[in-house]
C-alpha cells in the first residue's frame, strides 16, 4: 500500500509538472522582439532538472515578464515535451534549440536568463547572446541572471576552492540514494550562493561562470559584474568619460524583482 502511495504521488507530480501540450515551434526567422528586454528560458526540463529545483524560480520570472510586457522565448531542446515544466505555456515564442544556441539573430540590451544549465546549455545561449550584441551598434547591454531559475552542478567548482568541501557535502545531500548519471545532481545557482556564503568568494565564483566576452566583444566596452546590492565589479575598464557597458546583472530572484519595481511605482 505504501508503495502504491508513493507511486501515485510520482505521477500526479509528473502530471503537475507537465501541464504544456505539445508546443508548436516558431521558425527563427519570424522572432520578432520588440523594446529593450527579452526573458530567455533555456531547457526548463526535469531531462536536466530532475528534482525541478529552478521550477519556482522560473514560473516566477515568467510571471514578472509578462506583468512588465517582457517578450518571453522558450528554447527547447529534444527531449520530451512531457518534461517541460514551467506553468505558463504561453510564451511569446517556442524556439527549437538542441544545446542552448540562438539561432535568431536580433536581441534586445536586456536579456534575462533563466531556466538553463549554468555550464552547459545556458552557456551556449550565453556565448551567443554576447555574439549577437558584438555584431550591433554599440550601447548599454545588461544580462540578468535569476539565480533560483538557474540550474548547475558545479562544474566551476574547484578543489581548492574554500568551500569545496562544504559543496560536495550539500550536493551528496540532494543526491542521496537518487539514480546514477546527470539528471540528478543540479542545484540552483542561488542554493549555489548559500554553500559559498562570502561574497568575495561568491564574486569570484561566478566571475568564473561567465561566457567569454573578451573574445568577441569590442575592447572599448566596460564590463562589470553585480550581486544584487553588492558594489559594482569592474571586470575590464574602458577608456573614455562614459564608455558602453556590459554588466552582468545576478539577482537571487524574480521576486526581489517585484519588490523593487512596485518600490518605484
Amino acid at each position: 500500500m505504501k508503495v502504491f502511495a508513493v507511486l501515485l504521488l510520482t505521477l500526479l507530480s509528473n502530471l503537475a509538472a507537465a501541464a504544456c501540450p505539445k508546443p508548436e515551434l516558431t521558425d527563427p526567422a519570424r522572432v520578432r522582439l520588440t523594446g529593450d528586454s527579452v526573458l530567455i528560458v533555456t531547457h526548463a526540463t526535469s531531462a536536466h532538472d530532475a528534482r525541478l529545483a529552478t521550477k519556482r524560480g522560473l514560473d516566477e520570472a515568467i510571471r514578472f515578464a509578462k506583468s512588465r510586457r517582457i517578450p518571453v522565448v522558450y528554447l527547447k531542446d529534444d527531449s520530451g515535451d512531457e518534461y517541460y515544466f514551467m506553468e505558463d505555456c504561453r510564451p511569446d515564442y517556442w524556439v527549437l534549440s538542441a544545446a542552448g544556441e540562438i539561432p535568431f539573430n536580433l536581441l534586445p540590451p536586456h536579456v534575462y536568463v533563466t531556466g538553463g544549465h549554468l555550464e552547459f546549455c545556458l552557456s551556449a545561449t550565453l556565448n551567443d547572446v554576447i555574439r549577437i550584441w558584438s555584431r550591433q551598434p554599440k550601447r548599454n547591454l545588461t544580462v540578468t541572471y535569476l539565480m533560483d531559475a538557474i540550474y548547475s552542478n558545479g562544474n566551476s567548482v574547484e578543489e581548492s576552492d574554500p568551500y569545496y568541501a562544504d559543496f560536495q557535502k550539500f550536493m551528496g545531500v540532494v543526491t542521496y540514494g537518487r539514480p546514477g548519471g546527470a539528471h540528478w545532481p543540479k542545484l540552483t545557482l542561488l542554493e549555489t550562493m548559500g554553500v559559498i556564503q562570502k561574497e568575495e568568494h561568491e564574486l569570484q565564483y561566478l566571475t568564473k561562470t561567465l561566457p567569454p566576452y573578451a573574445r568577441v566583444l569590442p575592447t572599448d566596452y566596460r564590463v562589470e559584474l553585480k550581486l544584487n546590492s553588492s558594489v559594482v565589479k569592474v571586470l575590464h575598464s574602458a577608456p573614455g568619460w562614459n564608455p558602453p557597458t556590459l554588466r552582468f546583472n545576478f539577482v537571487d530572484s524574480a521576486i526581489n524583482l517585484y519588490e523593487r519595481a512596485e518600490a518605484s511605482d
